[in-house]
């Protein structure tokens, strides 16, 4: 009797041990990041580091990427679950031609983007760039978009030259060799060669009026992870939102946090917290001007035809849901 009881005690250990260890791995939860450069694309790798996911019962496994396309790949394919911050167009593009995505957040509203040329540039302003080379990060990318608009607001009679540059480091690279005439750059990069007087700025995205309220990078989720997993990532997403809480605190770990993952001193990511970056730009919900995204969708052809309000509701599904 002794020796059944004790197989029995075994044997619920034992099982209890591979019911945690389902449930652990049934938490882990696959990103990828697009290129480091943008602030937003820390957001993630810095609360993980602070145990605000792990609070929420969550394990992140972080994956670098080139870039945004790289980061919606890896989603289409199911090697990522989440994927940030991904273009909005290309998204949609994605979505169409019948890729597993959807869209479960806001990674930015508005755009923190800058061009700059280095000191020694004749370039003063980016009607002085007639003719130039314009760097954007890759094709279907919000700096992309963003190109094409600083390109209508000069109008027909200044010609830019838009060229893809890659990640903000790669382009830093380019514009202080020659390589492109104007580069670009989100913050915090670049913010210190702008403090130390190595590049100046032309032109900025928050001149495009039209972007101000409008959500130009999402975060997204392959559809099948978000169909099996819904309160997985829903716990991913109210964790992320907390990091940007908390980041935009003043708890002043806050900022040496954001100094540590950008690499610069904490009177750089002060400013860049202060003076570049708003938390309100953050906020993963609400997904903002998604009705002008679409209408952009559709004139720069990303899309053969509008989508139908049944399409949108398949592929927008936000997975925040507000505390306050």
């Amino acid at each position: 009797m002794a020796g059944s009881a004790l197989l029995r005690g075994t044997a619920v250990l034992a099982l209890a041990i591979l019911a945690q260890a389902a449930a652990s791995a049934e938490d882990g939860l696959r990103l990828a990041v697009g290129g480091r450069g943008a602030f937003e694309s820390g957001i993630a790798e810095i609360g993980r580091e602070q145990g605000i996911f792990r609070r929420h019962g969550l394990d992140l496994e972080v994956s670098r990427v080139e870039n945004s396309s790289e980061a919606l790949a890896a989603v289409t394919s199911g090697t990522a679950d989440v994927g940030l911050p991904i273009a909005t167009l290309a998204t949609i593009e994605a979505f169409a031609k019948g890729a597993p995505v959807r869209v479960i957040g806001s990674a930015m509203i508005g755009a923190n983007e800058f061009w700059y040329v280095p000191a020694s540039s004749r370039i003063k302003t980016l009607k002085d760039a007639a003719g130039k080379s314009v760097a954007y990060a890759s094709t279907g990318s919000a700096s992309s978009l963003m190109v094409l608009a600083l390109q209508e607001l000069l109008g027909v009679k200044i010609k830019i030259k838009p060229v893809p540059s890659g990640d903000p480091a790669a382009t830093l690279a380019q514009a202080m060799s020659g390589k492109v005439d104007v580069g670009y750059s989100v913050p915090p990069f670049a913010v210190a060669e702008l403090e130390q007087g190595k590049i100046r700025i032309i032109a900025r995205a928050s001149d495009l009026h039209a972007l101000a309220k409008q959500t130009t990078r999402f975060i997204v989720a392959n559809s099948d992870a978000l169909q099996r997993r819904p309160d997985t990532v829903r716990r991913f997403m109210q964790g992320y939102r907390e990091t940007v809480d908390w980041l935009f605190s003043s708890d002043p770990q806050a900022l040496a946090a954001t100094a540590k993952w950008a690499g610069v001193p904490e009177s750089v990511a002060r400013r860049m917290l202060g003076d570049l970056i708003r938390r309100e730009s953050l906020l993963p919900d609400p997904i903002a001007g998604l009705d002008a995204i679409l209408a952009d969708a559709a004139t720069y052809t990303f899309i053969n035809a509008p989508l139908t309000p049944e399409q949108i509701k398949t592929l927008i599904q936000p997975q925040v849901r507000r505390a306050d």
